[in-house]
């Protein structure tokens, strides 16, 4: 079952029929062709396959996961793509990411999104831990969803990211977050997340060595 699953989600990937001045790839989500420019000399401006599981699981689970109207934020957005997709399926998308990678992904945004989406996604830089408050002010900022894919790497930014997650994340709001395991300490990364959130697995790629979660954070008020 994993790797018929595998095997669909990478069949939404196709590559240009002819070679063009400027490199880019296509992905089929949403009810949408998406062509995503790259950039090969940064980790950050590349298409991972945890964008790609996170992608199709939005676009399976559209029902359950209903996107429409509802706010989200996507940080190391990388490419866009996972915001693109959810720009498609009707969410109001703040797309974000280091300053430096803010034109690559502005072009990718706009180009995939313009005049296709109920609401025009918003792209910000975001440096983890850094002017938090500042940029995203507790009492203004409400986000449904926090989506993520492959923000956990080999970085020293660990710490930033968690204080990120922890910063963003209201009482009723749902992460879902998609992570490939390299690294002890990127996987130990997991367990001191789950001080903070109670997290749920709800998909798992062995032959990608991925996993997807789903996270809320602890104690937080019942319904």
């Amino acid at each position: 079952e994993d790797e018929q699953i595998v095997a669909e989600i990478m069949r939404r990937r196709f590559f240009p029929a002819l070679i063009t001045h400027k490199s880019w790839e296509g992905f089929r989500f949403a009810g949408h062709e998406i062509r995503i420019t790259e950039a090969t000399d940064c980790y950050g401006a590349v298409v991972w396959p945890s964008a790609l599981v996170l992608c199709y699981f939005l676009e399976t689970n559209s029902k359950q996961y209903n996107l429409v109207d509802k706010n989200v934020i996507e940080i190391g957005a990388g490419t866009g793509l996972v915001s693109i997709v959810a720009s498609l399926l009707g969410a109001l998308v703040t797309v974000t990411d280091l300053p430096e990678l803010l034109g690559n992904l502005q072009h990718n945004v706009l180009q995939n999104t313009k005049l296709k989406c109920k609401h025009q996604p918003c792209v910000k830089e975001l440096s983890w831990g850094i002017d938090l408050e500042k940029n995203f002010p507790r009492s203004s900022c409400h986000f449904d969803y926090i989506m993520a894919a492959d923000v956990v790497y080999h970085h020293p930014f660990l710490d930033e990211l968690l204080l990120t997650f922890d910063h963003l994340c209201k009482n009723d709001t749902v992460i879902l977050w998609a992570m490939k395991f390299r690294l002890d300490k990127e996987n130990q990364f997991v367990d001191r997340f789950q001080t903070l959130f109670d997290l749920e697995v709800i998909s798992n790629f062995p032959s990608l060595n991925i996993t997807l979660y789903k996270a809320m954070r602890k104690g937080r008020m019942k319904a």
